[in-house]
């Protein structure tokens, strides 16, 4: 069992809010209102800058250059792909970079950049690898859903996410990091520090889900 499959199990709860949320379902089915995704993505956007500054913090927090160097390909992927899915999509709705990067950013978007940065702050690699866990690995989880479910058909106004996220650069990124994780792990955790850890991971679940109700109180 992977360490991310244990923190999963613990958090069986919190995880299955996340992964699971109205906001989930209504994108899968296309019944999301328009403006709510708009109102989700903006702020994913300005929440995704704060992200790649945590994996910049995890060069900063490693011990060894292969970390380094999974900490780098984790802000590359962030600057290079998934903000440009985000400028492409708003872009479609006549948003441009300016709009959204000068976008305020809504109470959920800053309690959670704030929590994973404190997080890796404080903490040591595996305390920042916690608390990014849930975003990384349950988008991959989300999109992966959605795709088997046949969710990301043409006529599904959200397919582009659904197949960026269900896409084999993700699902690799995604499945690098548990890779990652148990061997920070491997090295650090104990069964006393285990509820530290798991914790992160859990308060990390419940952000997201206040994410995922922010774009959903946005759709009216």
């Amino acid at each position: 069992m992977t360490l991310i499959d244990r923190l999963k199990a613990d958090a069986a709860p919190q995880w299955a809010a996340y992964t699971r949320h109205s906001f989930v379902q209504q994108l899968g089915d296309g019944s999301l209102a328009p403006s709510g995704f708009q109102h989700y993505l903006v702020q994913d956007y300005l929440f995704l800058i704060q992200f790649a500054r945590a994996y910049a913090l995890g060069i900063y927090k490693s011990h060894s250059l292969t970390d380094m160097r999974t900490s780098l390909e984790g802000v590359k992927a962030i600057l290079d792909v998934e903000l440009d899915l985000h400028l492409e999509l708003c872009g479609s709705w006549g948003m441009s970079r300016a709009d959204i990067e000068n976008a305020p950013e809504d109470t959920p978007t800053m309690a959670y950049t704030r929590f994973v940065l404190d997080a890796g702050m404080a903490g040591d690699l595996l305390d920042l690898q916690a608390a990014l866990a849930p975003c990384v690995v349950g988008y991959a989880e989300i999109g992966a859903g959605l795709a088997a479910a046949g969710r990301d058909t043409a006529s599904n106004p959200y397919h582009r996410w659904i197949r960026e996220y269900a896409g084999e650069p993700y699902q690799l990124l995604a499945g690098e990091f548990v890779g990652w994780m148990d061997v920070t792990a491997n090295e650090v955790l104990t069964e006393a520090r285990y509820k530290r850890v798991l914790s992160l991971f859990e308060k990390a679940c419940r952000l997201e889900i206040d994410f995922w109700q922010m774009g959903l109180d946005a759709a009216g």
